[in-house]
């Protein structure tokens, strides 16, 4: 398995509650996706990732920071960071809060109807959540805004004729249409990821960067695939053709740490995802993640999330129920 699909496995994404927009201009929406609005169905311990694919029409977005995008039909825009932003026919107009407009329609989807004298918009809106476990690499290495913009590429064209399909289900009142939409959210995701990946200049560091450079994604594959494997970097510099000093200092340059430490770093956050995602021993999972005891991966944990797995997982669990 290569490291980005072993890291997008471990964030646990799921689609969340879909809102329809059916909205005439002008109009200005200011949008902030809070706690109490998704922790009903994903608990508090889920990093929130909403976003908006334009069914028809056309729509401006923007951020506090002077983020401005125009989006045509079939394209997407992404919030990472879960940032407030704003929606409109013009975003500079005076902003309604957009909690104020929604209704609740057949089977729980929430719409929002805004009628003036302007042209039509439609746009189905939703968020995606992640499990927030320690250090999540992609969460961190993705800018607060993603794009997709509708005609960049065949996967694009493909994107948007399913989402188009499936948000025709969900304004017709189809059993069902919510879950497959769910499911399309995450390959939404994963898109915008392999674009983003495709876009980062030469020279560019951080894990992603990892990804592009042939010598460091060749050392991450093999990590991630093998996590139980007493790793060190001279096997890893054999392995992917490099002497230990050569990867050493490119590894340290693209992904701003050592090998070694990138190593414990994701055994800790596997760990973590494995205490969450099975009801395997807390044994298995050390064995699972390459220590050779429970007692070696109890103090690595407790050292950087603060409590023992068995503890830490109870919490978790307790705090992960919806509602």
């Amino acid at each position: 398995m290569d490291a980005l699909s072993d890291v997008l496995r471990t964030m646990r994404l799921k689609g969340g509650v879909f809102l329809r927009g059916h909205f005439t201009a002008p109009w200005c929406l200011s949008v902030d996706v809070s706690p109490q609005t998704y922790a009903p169905f994903f608990g508090e311990t889920a990093d929130v990732i909403p976003y908006h694919f334009v069914v028809e029409g056309h729509l401006q977005v923007g951020t506090p920071d002077g983020v401005r995008l125009d989006l045509g039909p079939g394209d997407s825009v992404l919030f990472t960071r879960n940032d407030q932003h704003l929606l409109g026919s013009d975003v500079n107009r005076r902003a309604e809060p957009a909690g104020r407009f929604s209704r609740s329609g057949p089977g729980g989807l929430l719409y929002i109807d805004l009628d003036g004298p302007g042209d039509l918009t439609r746009i189905v809106c939703g968020f995606l959540a992640a499990e927030r476990v320690a250090g999540n690499p992609v969460l961190s290495a993705l800018p607060p805004v993603l794009y997709l913009r509708a005609g960049d590429n065949e996967a694009a064209a493909w994107m948007q004729s399913t989402f188009q399909y499936a948000a025709e289900q969900i304004g017709a009142g189809r059993p069902g249409s919510a879950t497959t939409m769910s499911k399309i959210s995450e390959l939404l995701f994963v898109e915008a990821v392999q674009r983003y990946v495709d876009t980062l200049p030469e020279g560019a560091t951080g894990w992603l960067a990892g990804m592009r450079d042939p010598y460091v994604s060749r050392a991450l594959a093999l990590m991630h695939g093998n996590l139980r494997r007493a790793w060190t970097v001279e096997d890893l510099g054999r392995e992917v053709g490099l002497s230990r000093s050569a990867l050493g200092a490119r590894f340290g340059e693209v992904m701003g740490m050592p090998p070694m430490q990138y190593l414990a770093n994701w055994r800790i956050h596997a760990a973590a995802h494995e205490l969450l995602a099975n009801a395997r021993s807390v044994a298995q999972v050390a064995e699972d993640v390459g220590y050779e005891s429970e007692a070696s991966l109890t103090r690595a944990f407790k050292r950087v999330m603060g409590a023992p797995p068995a503890t830490w997982r109870r919490q978790r669990l307790q705090a992960d129920s919806p509602g």
